[in-house]
Formats: structure tokens, sequence, C-alpha cells
């Protein structure tokens, strides 16, 4: 027994440490790592978008506008120049729809078992999106999976509003405002 327990609290530090890890090599603001195949941010460097694949990323999905003033103009080409796969859903940040959550979840759930990357300018649209999906597609606890969106922020005015609306459409009682 003693010795199932070493191994479990070896695993339990190996995994920490490299999610840690993860987190610490992507040059980006308010890097959450959910898991070892998902990962929420702000905008990363174009030095940082340049060396996704050496981090094992198979995709990378970005939700702000590439109007925004801090966006990489070139990170399409940078992500697809490294095989990996690029999708842009521009969603504008007083106005989320359930549209742009179903986009950003059927992608999510098409690229299952892929290393992704989910990212905006602050892990402000990511952290919330990825949220209601984790709950509503992945039936995650809504308690454990809200830390992740708590990291970053408290959504407020129409981002609130969604996150109840849709935990509500899908039947999900959690509250954390």
């Amino acid at each position: 027994m003693a010795l199932n327990s070493r191994i479990v609290a070896v695993a339990v530090v190996a995994c920490c440490w490299s999610v840690t890890a993860a987190a610490q090599s992507l040059a980006a603001p308010n890097v959450v790592v959910i898991g070892p195949n998902l990962v929420t941010s702000g905008q990363p460097t174009a030095q940082a978008l340049a060396t996704l694949s050496e981090q094992g990323f198979k995709a990378v999905i970005y939700l702000a506008p590439s109007s925004v003033s801090d966006a990489v103009k070139d990170e399409p080409e940078l992500v697809a120049k490294q095989g990996l796969e690029f999708i842009h859903i521009p969603i504008p940040f007083g106005s989320p729809t359930e549209a742009h959550f179903e986009s950003l979840s059927s992608a999510l759930q098409r690229l299952q078992g892929q290393k992704v990357l989910v990212h905006c300018q602050l892990n402000l649209r990511a952290s919330t999106m990825v949220f209601l999906h984790r709950v509503i597609n992945g039936k995650e606890d809504p308690s454990a999976a809200w830390e992740s969106v708590t990291r970053v922020w408290s959504p407020e005015g129409p981002w609130k509003h969604l996150t109840m609306a849709q935990l509500a459409k899908h039947g999900i009682t959690f509250d954390p405002f």
C-alpha cells in the first residue's frame, strides 16, 4: 500500500510540474492550463506563436477580432507554417452570442484529443467560452470548471448574461455570481 501511495504522489507531482512548465513556457498574459490538451490565454507574443508546435499544440482558436490593438497581424501564417490548424471566431467583447459559443464548442469537439490553445486578448473571452464548453459538452462539475475563469476575471454585463443563459438553457443549476 505504501508503494502505491508513493507512486500516486510522484504522478501528482509530475503532472503539476508539467502543467506549471506549460504555463510558464507560453509568453502570454493570464495563461490557464485546463489540462494536458487544453490551454487558455491572452494574446501570445509572435515569438510564442511561432513555437507552439514545439510545445505539442495542434490547433489555435483565436476569439478576438483581428482589429484589436495587440493582435499579431500574421498570426494565421505563423500558426499554419508549423502545420497547426488556425480557427478564428471573432467575438466583439461587448456582444458575445450563443452562435459564438456554438462555433467554439463545435471546434473543440472536433479537435478533441489534440492539444489546443484558445486565446483572445486577456483570456476573458476564452476563459468564459471554454468554461461553458467544459460544463455543457464535457459535463464537468461547474464549480471546479469555474475556478479557471476566476483565475482571470469575474464576467459581467453581456458575458454574465450569456453564461447564465447558456447554463439555464442546458439545465445546469449553477450560479457563480
